[in-house]
């Protein structure tokens, strides 16, 4: 009861609307807010702990305590109550944007250095190059900086300028640039042309621009035979953003989602339901299509995969998606803070709930698949409706082998900088390829050479002798070579070497010519769904 009172007292004073608190006039005429009582409680209580307790809380902290343990009353796995240092970070990770001069850098080699300068912003614009090393910010050396202090020096209020000074190979001085700073976003969708004529688009998060992008590429990609759209460790963003990706593949006047949600001052027994329909011209209808998933792919992506496979406009493969299908919505409080809760849940365009079942530490409940309801798509394919998007065809992803797990496991055991020694060298390959005009590739004089600096640094010789590993870690390399040249069909092509779900994805696209076929071919294969109605017919 106490803990009851307490956080109902936290709601009312840092959350409620104006008007919440009874207003009364005094004897001389001034109008008076009277507090409800357990307000009056909770202050005098905080009061007298900060005051007497043996351990001398503070006021903020006593107050930081009964706000936490309001947000853990609600039982919603999602809701969040930002600082304003944390609603920064969550804005620029949800809309890839943020005040700067365009670069990406890494700390390679003891050094700062620039893994990619994004087009058409500043950094871009005054010719700063990948490869580039940042020795000095304004009048700062920067040496012996970390990652972070080059960042947060270089970022600043839109209109303001920042010298940045760069090591440049063939400069015996560094190359001073006044650069002026602009807002800066982040592309939430890279695109390419696989060796096999297949656009492969790669999503990585929902943020705003990310339909307008997702449109640049389809109007690239439209004269390719197939399309891959890659939503795997997809988290998901902004509802709007999402209806608009899906309207881009559908046609004008299909249902794209609907949600169901509290409408304020009503009560939870009589929640509304909007439903959002498409408007703009249908893109690529043609072009057969397959989106990837993984347990990852959460719910804006999920709002996407669903419409499409509820429409049978793409295949689905890969593993059931994390099944997030709530609608959240996100309050500006005082002092910079911001509240994020849930106030409702969205729908597929057949009417399907996305949203798995989970307890208060975000772990999905027990369920019976067998069990769950099912749906059929116009042309007679039977989707499952029970929490995340099922896949048509499910592929689980390639796993390590009991070599590369011991392997990995001695190196962070050893605390050996795997993954950074990795970068470091597919950076020094890229360069190398990029000087002499050629594609992302690792010769294996290269390779060995790398071989022989990780046991020069300090990793044991014995680590390096299976041949899985010496395997895994060519493929890594390879990896990390074409992702420093910004090569998506070079990527996919050494990913598809470990990665059934997009091998699988690109022969049902070359070994069919419509959308209708590639289902059929679907559910000729070991592992499609054999519920009755099945099939496209």
């Amino acid at each position: 009861m106490t803990k009851r009172l307490l956080l109902m007292s936290a709601a009312l004073l840092a959350f409620s609307a104006p008007g919440a608190f009874a207003q009364t006039a005094n004897r001389f005429g001034t109008t008076t807010v009277e507090r409800p009582p357990e307000v009056e409680v909770l202050a005098e209580a905080i009061e007298a702990i900060s005051s007497m307790h043996m351990e001398g809380f503070s006021d903020s902290i006593l107050w930081e305590a009964a706000i936490d343990g309001l947000i853990d009353a609600l039982d919603d796995p999602y809701a969040e109550l930002f600082t304003p240092q944390e609603r920064e970070v969550w804005e620029e990770d949800t809309t890839g944007n943020y005040s700067g001069v365009g670069l990406q850098i890494t700390l390679l080699n003891d050094e700062i250095t620039v893994t990619a300068v994004f087009r058409g912003f500043p950094a871009d614009e005054h010719g700063i190059a990948v490869g580039d090393v940042i020795v000095g910010v304004d009048e700062h050396d920067a040496a012996e900086w970390s990652t972070d202090m080059a960042a947060d020096s270089i970022r600043g209020p839109v209109g303001t300028n920042v010298e940045v000074r760069i090591k440049r190979p063939g400069y015996e001085q560094p190359i001073p640039f006044d650069i002026t700073r602009a807002d800066v976003h982040v592309p939430a969708v890279t695109w390419g042309v696989l060796d096999s004529d297949i656009g492969y688009v790669i999503m990585d998060r929902v943020a705003r621009n990310a339909a307008r992008e997702m449109n640049e590429a389809l109007a690239e990609l439209a004269g390719s035979r197939g399309l891959i759209i890659d939503l795997r460790r997809n988290p998901g963003g902004f509802l709007d953003e999402s209806l608009m990706l899906a309207d881009l593949f559908l046609q004008p006047g299909s249902t794209l989602a609907s949600t169901v949600q509290r409408v304020p001052g009503r009560s939870s027994d009589s929640p509304e339901t909007d439903s959002y329909g498409d408007r703009w011209p249908q893109l690529v209808p043609e072009l057969p299509i397959v989106v990837l998933v993984d347990e990852f792919t959460a719910s804006g992506a999920e709002i996407l995969a669903g419409a499409l496979q509820d429409y049978d406009r793409a295949a689905v493969l890969g593993q059931r998606t994390f099944g997030k299908g709530v609608v959240q919505t996100v309050m500006d409080l005082p002092y910079g803070r911001q509240l994020r809760f849930t106030t409702g849940s969205w729908l597929t365009p057949l009417g399907r709930s996305l949203q798995r079942d989970r307890d208060s530490q975000g772990q999905p409940l027990v369920e019976n698949v067998e069990t769950l309801p099912r749906v059929q798509t116009e042309h007679g394919r039977s989707l499952i409706n029970g929490g995340g998007v099922f896949p048509d065809l499910e592929i689980q992803d390639d796993t390590l082998t009991t070599a590369e797990q011991q392997f990995i496991r001695a190196s962070n055991e050893a605390q050996f900088p795997l993954g950074l020694r990795i970068t470091e060298f597919g950076f020094q390959v890229a360069s190398a390829r990029r000087d002499a005009g050629e594609r992302p590739s690792v010769h294996a004089d290269e390779f060995q050479g790398f071989l022989d600096s990780l046991v020069e640094q300090g990793m044991e010789s014995s680590l390096l002798e299976s041949e899985d590993v010496r395997s895994y870690l060519y493929w890594r390399t390879q990896m990390a070579a074409a992702q420093r040249m910004n090569d998506i069909a070079a990527e996919a092509g050494f990913r598809t070497q470990r990665d059934p779900v997009l091998t699988t994805a690109i022969e049902l696209i070359l070994s069919t010519d419509s959308q209708e076929a590639l289902f059929g071919s679907i559910d000729a294969r070991p592992g499609a769904p054999q519920a009755p109605g099945a099939g496209m017919n």
